[in-house]
């Protein structure tokens, strides 16, 4: 199954006909994937489930409708077991940001944490799962995948937002602070708790 968000809403890509959900069903159809992304971006309704006869070639199928950009981010937590959060565009969010050429997608999540927060010693543990958003800009409809992975670090020094990518705030929340969080955040880093 695959979820991809526009505008908060999922597009949900699953085989499984027999799938609960309150959205409505549909089959795969190449040539009705942009109307129903056009639709998302007007707020026509809340979501879609897609249902595919063979998932990853319809998977493919689906991606080659659009431009791809990809990037790479981490949910990093301190020894006290906070999660590292930034705030921008009025929403909390995790660390992330485009792969560079050439770039591993590790490299470049700890790269773009270290960038937009200004933390260091940072130490992957593991892969977390891959989230999926279709944006527009510049006229043109970009499906984003973004890599994440579970990241430790000891660091207890100040942390730095980077405010040129429009970062107000970056500060690790404790448990309770982090469920605040959650509610002021996008669908896709919901997935990642």
């Amino acid at each position: 199954m695959y979820k991809v968000f526009v505008n908060d809403c999922p597009i949900i890509l699953t085989e499984n006909n027999n799938i609960l959900t309150n959205y409505k069903k549909e089959t795969f159809n190449p040539f009705e994937i942009k109307r129903i992304v056009a639709d998302l971006f007007q707020n026509n309704f809340k979501g879609i489930c897609i249902i595919c006869n063979n998932l990853e070639e319809d998977w493919k199928q689906f991606k080659s409708l659009f431009k791809i950009e990809k990037a790479s981010g981490g949910k990093v937590l301190n020894a006290e077991n906070e999660v590292l959060f930034i705030y921008r565009f009025d929403k909390w969010d995790l660390p992330k940001g485009k792969l560079e050429k050439g770039e591993s997608v590790e490299d470049c999540a700890l790269r773009e944490v270290e960038e937009e927060c200004g933390v260091a010693n940072l130490a992957i543990q593991k892969s977390l799962e891959t989230t999926y958003h279709i944006f527009e800009r510049k006229n043109k409809t970009i499906l984003k995948i973004t890599y994440w992975f579970l990241m430790k670090t000891d660091f207890s020094g100040v942390l730095i937002p980077q405010n040129e990518e429009g970062i107000e705030e970056a500060v690790f929340k404790n448990e309770a602070e982090t469920k605040m969080a959650l509610q002021n955040t996008y669908q896709n880093i919901k997935l990642l708790f």
